[in-house]
């Protein structure tokens, strides 16, 4: 590993929580390989970070639900780098409806995206993360602890992603690679076809999110946060 600039792959990066963690890794001096369902946008965000650091972006297409395409990009990411060292399992989706009317396209696409395809992510990492006894952090919510009516899908998700997260951090710890999750309540993106706005000064920003993960890749080696819950300071704004 010629190149000893650490490098990350961040899933779901073009935009919302993605784009602020890759933003925050490459203002640290991180590489990063962003994904996005569209090479359009992966391709459009990439450029953006590179007016930070040039070269230290790039975007591809590519699926979480598919392992093949998450090995694609693992391929590319050591062929132009030589190494992978962080990688941060961001891609979701939301679908909310009550369980009367949520489809099953909807429930199938909101477990294959947001919980197997972080499966897939871990397993098309995991060669990569144990040479440079890397980190391996997943995106969840406090919708993993928290139901709440009209989200049964995306809490089932979201639970399910909580204790997978957990009980691969178990399993890889002893061998040099770290697994966190961060559980954030309300955040100002685009997520669930939201449009963000002044009125959302209040929520969580993007960029919070991006130092949080920055603070994890900092501790120290012994220590290991296993599972970071993140609210708003002040629920929907109100004053105190």
């Amino acid at each position: 590993m010629a190149d000893h600039i650490r490098t990350a792959l961040v899933t779901g990066g073009s935009k919302g929580i993605g784009y602020g963690v890759a933003e925050a890794l490459i203002k640290s001096g991180v590489k990063v390989a962003i994904t996005s369902r569209s090479q359009q946008a992966a391709d459009e965000a990439a450029a953006k970070l590179n007016e930070l650091h040039d070269g230290y972006a790039f975007g591809m297409a590519a699926d979480v639900r598919d392992l093949a395409s998450q090995q694609r990009v693992v391929d590319e990411v050591v062929n132009r780098w030589e190494r992978l060292d962080y990688v941060i399992a961001n891609a979701g989706v939301g679908h909310f409806a009550p369980i009367q009317e949520l489809t099953p396209e909807q429930w199938h696409e909101t477990i294959d995206i947001n919980l197997t395809g972080v499966f897939n992510s871990i397993k098309a990492t995991l060669a990569e993360l144990k040479k440079t006894e890397g980190y391996f952090i997943t995106i969840a919510s406090l919708a993993g602890t928290n139901f709440f009516e009209k989200a049964s899908a995306y809490n089932a998700s979201k639970f399910g992603l909580v204790g997978f997260t957990q009980a691969i951090m178990l399993d890889l710890r002893a061998e040099g690679i770290k697994v966190s999750t961060i559980m954030p309540g309300s955040v100002a993106t685009e997520f669930a076809d939201h449009t963000p706005s002044d009125a959302d000064a209040w929520k969580i920003q993007p960029e919070d999110i991006g130092k949080l993960v920055i603070d994890l890749l900092s501790m120290h080696p012994r220590t290991l946060p296993s599972k970071i819950e993140v609210r708003p300071t002040i629920p929907g704004g109100k004053k105190k």
